[in-house]
């Protein structure tokens, strides 16, 4: 509706005041209407989601799984040990042919099954759903909205995400979902999810996105967060969007009970997707692997180091690997991945796993108050997993001190034959033990303990207290507040910003 305003006196009388009150209460309802027009059309409240139900219902699916277990035939009744009835039923059962003694049971097979749900993504029979629906299990059932069911064969799995693919041989085209854009859904947009809950079958329900960029547990964690009703069977099932495309795998409930109250967790479908290509590509992952340990980049610890801002992710080791190989050292800050500009550890790990294998990327870093570019080329992250961090080759004596000096609120000993010993330091490794820390001071309040071992200051080695005592005076002389420690506890290193004044 338009309206058009002329001035009250331009070529005619001015209006009455009863008639300008009237005009008036006339266009503040028009306004009105206008801004609860657009009021609604913002929050886009579908009117139903039974067309969405419809169309894509047939493309979802139950998955029963079916496993051998061994249990036990052995129906005795349970005797202490040593009591006066033992012998008495043990002969009892014997001579029934039930029992051959304490200790060895009969086992028989029995199967166990467990019910979860399941989308498929290509006519060709390919199935996504969760790894836990599906792991240990010795058949597969999928059941399809139709009625009809199928054996599935197991394609790949991975478990860091708990994601699985399923293959079933039809005679006729399936009816299949695509993914979505997880990256573009917002917080407040309406959702629909569809599975079995509760082994009950087929079943819908709808809600809103809560939240993104959820982390449960998993390292390469990006879950949708939402009040669409999630239960127990609804695992593996797609989250919709008004658009009909899969943006989430349900995978997750936070529930004190195990039933929904409105906090379920579906991982993003940009996660998924790429676990899901691979997976019908190889049969498993193929992650890139930068090959470095690494922690979160503190407000102290950015103003030791000299940066603007506490971002990127701030190394703490580099064992033989890529990383190595091309240069990157302890100490490092990754600034920018592949041209991408890496905000957390988290946003590193995910970047990186994210990345061809053998593709030659930049990294750029933030070192002795500038940046430097250095190229990498990415192993493979699975070829690496059990990859042992290696031990230094340094053989050279460390200058061993008798006394035990007290600095930041640290006592710290040289380290000997006998506190490496102690503290299971690999031999050869030079540094400062912590013997004690005052409960009262800044280093305490930042987790420091007994038994850890100081073997960087500023980002140079130390091996006595004075090479700790330089790094702490050329810290104030530089006019910063904080000096940068590199600290070993059980072998696993890790930044820590002490104050120097």
């Amino acid at each position: 509706m338009s309206l058009a305003l002329s001035h009250p006196t331009q070529g005619r009388r001015a209006a009455a005041p009863s008639a300008l009150r009237a005009l008036a209460v006339t266009l503040l309802g028009t306004l009105a209407l206008l801004i609860q027009t657009t009021t609604l059309d913002a929050r886009g409240a579908p009117e139903s989601f039974a067309d969405l139900a419809e169309k894509f219902s047939p493309a979802v699916v139950n998955i029963t799984t079916t496993t051998v277990v061994e249990v036990s035939t052995d129906r005795r009744p349970i005797v202490p040990e040593g009591s006066p009835f033992q012998d008495f039923f043990e002969d009892f059962m014997d001579r029934n042919g039930q029992g051959q003694g304490q200790g060895q049971q009969q086992q028989r097979p029995r199967k166990s099954q467990a019910l979860g749900s399941g989308f498929v993504i290509s006519e060709d029979g390919f199935i996504v759903t969760n790894n836990h629906v599906i792991e240990g299990a010795d058949e597969i059932e999928v059941e399809f909205f139709e009625g009809f069911t199928l054996p599935a064969t197991l394609v790949g799995t991975d478990p860091k995400t708990d994601i699985a693919v399923l293959k079933v041989e039809s005679d006729d085209p399936l009816k299949f979902v695509s993914f979505g854009d997880s990256d573009v859904a917002r917080v407040g947009e309406w959702v629909m999810a569809m599975g079995n809950p509760l082994g009950q079958g087929f079943s819908v329900s709808a809600g809103i996105i809560s939240q993104r960029g959820r982390a449960l547990s998993g390292i390469y964690d990006d879950f949708i967060q939402t009040d669409a009703a999630i239960n127990r069977g609804n695992s593996g099932g797609p989250l919709f969007n008004m658009d009909g495309e899969v943006i989430g795998v349900n995978t997750a409930i936070l529930s004190p009970n195990g039933g929904s109250i409105g906090i379920g967790f579906s991982m993003a479908s940009n996660v998924v997707s790429k676990v899901v290509d691979q997976l019908r590509e190889f049969g498993e992952t193929r992650r890139g692997w930068l090959g470095v340990r690494i922690q979160n980049v503190s407000e102290d610890v950015a103003e030791a180091m000299g940066l603007e801002a506490a971002t990127g992710a701030l190394i703490t080791d580099v064992p033989e690997g890529p990383s190595k190989e091309a240069g990157l050292e302890s100490g490092d800050v990754i600034v920018s991945f592949d041209n991408k500009d890496i905000a957390d550890p988290d946003a590193l790990v995910r970047t990186v796993g994210d990345t061809e294998v053998g593709k030659a990327v930049r990294v750029t870093v933030f070192r002795d108050g500038k940046t430097k570019t250095l190229m990498v080329t990415l192993g493979r992250r699975e070829d690496a997993e059990n990859a042992s961090m290696p031990q230094s080759d340094d053989d050279a004596a460390v200058p061993e001190e008798p006394k035990s000096v007290a600095l930041m609120g640290l006592t710290l000993q040289p380290l000997s034959d006998d506190l490496r010993e102690q503290l299971g330091v690999a031999a050869g490794t030079d540094g400062l033990a912590v013997v004690d820390v005052d409960e009262s001071t800044e280093a305490f309040e930042k987790g420091m303990r007994a038994g850890d071992v100081i073997t960087e200051a500023g980002q140079e080695k130390v091996t006595s207290v004075a090479d700790l005592e330089a790094r702490v005076e050329a810290a104030r002389d530089a006019g910063r507040n904080t000096v940068l420690l590199l600290v070993r506890r059980a072998g696993e290193p890790r930044f820590v910003a002490l104050g120097v004044n």
